[in-house]
């Protein structure tokens, strides 16, 4: 089982990644949620940051730091640099305030300057907001935001065509790498004795919603 699949079974089993019914944000009625926010203790969000440094090694991306916006990829970042350390790559880090801060060291950004190609670090993308902010703080800074990594690519449609991962990346030119996409999901559910039940539905949402898979 490669990486992928591993951390679909992993989501599985902390409860991140449920199947049923749930209503999105857009109205959709998914066979399947992902809350990377239940990631929510030391074991588990070591465990995902070991992924996600999988994810950004395999991805070639050349970069020199890594940035996490406020406010889920502040804890996302750090765990992230600390996996890579320990891999072998010692990059530094930084992650910006909701509110700029008017004393001690002031401004709104925390941690190592911004320089070089920098890696926004997230959960997932859904309107893209918080990449499309982070893009302009980090060119603000002199630095060049290099690429985009994520836990999973639901490669589900936007308002147009195209996914809000493909809207980004059309968007600022830049890559998006996904621990883990639907494709990797489906993988798992046809696999899987316990969970196949649930890959039918999974199938009929995607034929509905759902994108070309792009390259990774």
């Amino acid at each position: 089982m490669d990486f992928r699949q591993q951390f679909i079974e992993f989501a599985v089993a902390q409860e991140v990644l449920r199947f049923g019914e749930f209503r999105t944000k857009a109205g959709r009625l998914s066979p399947y949620f992902f809350n990377a926010g239940l990631f929510n203790n030391g074991a588990a969000l070591g465990r995902l940051a070991e992924f996600y440094a999988k994810a950004i090694a395999g991805s070639g991306i050349a970069i020199d730091g890594l940035f996490g916006p406020a406010y889920k990829g502040i804890p996302l970042v750090a765990a992230i640099a600390v996996a890579l350390a320990r891999a072998g790559r010692n990059f530094p880090f930084s992650f910006n305030r909701k509110e700029a801060k008017d004393h001690g060291e002031g401004g709104s950004m925390v941690g190592a300057p911004l320089a070089g190609q920098v890696l926004i670090v997230d959960d997932v993308i859904s309107a893209g907001t918080s990449v499309r902010e982070s893009v302009e703080l980090i060119r603000a800074a002199g630095a060049t935001p290099c690429g985009v990594v994520i836990a999973l690519d639901r490669m589900e449609r936007g308002q147009g065509e195209l996914s809000a991962v493909q809207e980004v990346e059309q968007s600022f030119g830049i890559p998006v790498v996904a621990v883990a996409t639907l494709d990797d999901l489906l993988a798992f559910l046809r696999q899987s004795v316990d969970l196949q039940e649930n890959a039918a539905a999974v199938v009929r949402y995607r034929q509905e919603y759902g994108v070309v898979a792009h390259a990774r």
